[in-house]
């Protein structure tokens, strides 16, 4: 595998995490105030195909660890 495609995996596996932690804290926060998680579980919204840059940054892996 070359340089250039590790690199591409390693920004499209980036991409759906975030897009995961962005649906997940969705559906929890649906349920918290009452709404059916689907609605919220078919909010996603990208421009082709990028997370807009300030939920990028608010779902992003943080470096702090629990103990």
């Amino acid at each position: 595998m070359s340089a250039q495609d590790q690199a591409r995996a390693l920004m499209i596996r980036h991409h759906h995490l975030i897009k995961n932690r962005q649906q997940s804290l969705l559906c929890r926060s649906a349920a918290e105030v009452g709404l059916p998680p689907e609605e919220a579980a078919n909010y996603w919204t990208h421009i082709q195909g990028k997370p807009l840059a300030a939920s990028q940054y608010s779902y992003n892996r943080s470096h702090s660890t629990m103990s």
